[in-house]
């Protein structure tokens, strides 16, 4: 998977780039044949006078359902970065889930849930 770090100015542990890969690997591995690329935007906003002001933005260009954006605000880098992808994976797979299902025919979410008696005007019944 090729990634890019954007992290212009932000001073970070040294060893966070190796956290991200391994992190993205971890979440959206399985996504490989859909995504065309991955950018990671690190910003720190008050910069050295610390507070809950880092972020980490996931931006995955995929070949199927256009641009997912995954943002996160933490006071620590690592924790920024594991709920960013966690996010970024959760959301990809959603996304990638509904244009299989819009491919497939299935536009009620509600027809996949229902079960024998259920009636969508009634509902349980």
């Amino acid at each position: 998977m090729i990634w890019h770090l954007k992290d212009k100015g932000v001073r970070r542990p040294k060893d966070l780039p190796e956290h991200i890969e391994r992190r993205l690997r971890f979440a959206v591995s399985r996504f490989g044949d859909h995504i065309q690329k991955v950018i990671v935007f690190l910003l720190d906003r008050n910069g050295p006078r610390g507070g809950i002001d880092k972020v980490c933005r996931i931006l995955v260009k995929t070949r199927d359902c256009g641009v997912v954006l995954a943002t996160v605000i933490d006071s620590e880098w690592t924790v920024a970065v594991d709920r960013a992808t966690t996010r970024i994976g959760h959301t990809l797979g959603r996304q990638l889930d509904r244009r299989v299902d819009r491919q497939r025919g299935r536009h009620a979410p509600a027809a996949r849930l229902a079960g024998p008696g259920f009636s969508p005007m009634l509902g349980a019944g």
